[in-house]
């Protein structure tokens, strides 16, 4: 992909990573447009469409702008536009300490091996489990992650049976789990993990506690 190549994006802007083992970061986020799933929780649904054509040297510049060494693709889905893997590799290139959101539905094999892959399996309570690629699994990286958005208790148990089938927290830098906003007391997420002595990151979404749901934060 050249420098003039484009990708369709819905905001690029600077925030304090919410989520992930590098919360509290000065980020850049670029945040591209459309997502092939509908979870029922959605937070970002103002990215499934619109949007704004940009190049690639449009946004290298914008992010450039933003001063931050820590950089996050998001969406939406970021993996639904196929360049947004040229875009990855640019941005390591620069020296940018990457991370790439994307769900558990879409092919994650060709991403760059320098990005922290944040892979989010789609829990039950979702609504789109059965959208989830397990092939994906074999492909994880000791420096990838892998979350879980937690709907209920049937979630947690859901996402406990599936790091223990595939030996999750022995693959990869981090497992996180995460309580739905609206539906899973946050407290009560983590009574579960401690009596149950799971060997994961529980986790909140920092941004919602210093913004809310603002866009662009």
């Amino acid at each position: 992909m050249s420098e003039t190549e484009t990708l369709r994006v819905t905001e690029i802007f600077l925030s304090v990573q919410g989520e992930s083992r590098s919360v509290g970061w000065p980020t850049a986020f670029v945040r591209l447009t459309g997502c092939p799933l509908r979870c029922q929780y959605c937070d970002t649904a103002y990215a499934f469409h619109g949007g704004a054509i940009h190049t690639l040297d449009a946004i290298l510049k914008h992010v450039g702008e933003l001063n931050a060494r820590h950089v996050t693709v998001t969406g939406g889905e970021p993996l639904a536009q196929p360049r947004a893997l040229d875009l990855l590799i640019a941005l390591c290139d620069r020296g940018y300490m990457v991370s790439l959101e994307t769900s558990g539905a879409m092919d994650i094999s060709a991403v760059d091996q320098r990005v922290s892959r944040v892979v989010d399996l789609k829990t039950p309570g979702s609504g789109e489990e059965h959208r989830n690629l397990y092939s994906n699994v074999a492909e994880l990286r000791v420096s990838d992650q892998v979350k879980f958005v937690i709907c209920d208790r049937d979630d947690y148990c859901w996402a406990k049976d599936i790091c223990a089938k595939y030996s999750l927290p022995d693959h990869v830098a981090d497992v996180l789990f995460s309580p739905s906003a609206s539906e899973q007391n946050a407290a009560q997420l983590a009574e579960w993990i401690l009596e149950d002595g799971l060997n994961v990151r529980f986790q909140i979404q920092l941004h919602k506690v210093l913004w809310g749901d603002e866009a662009g934060r």
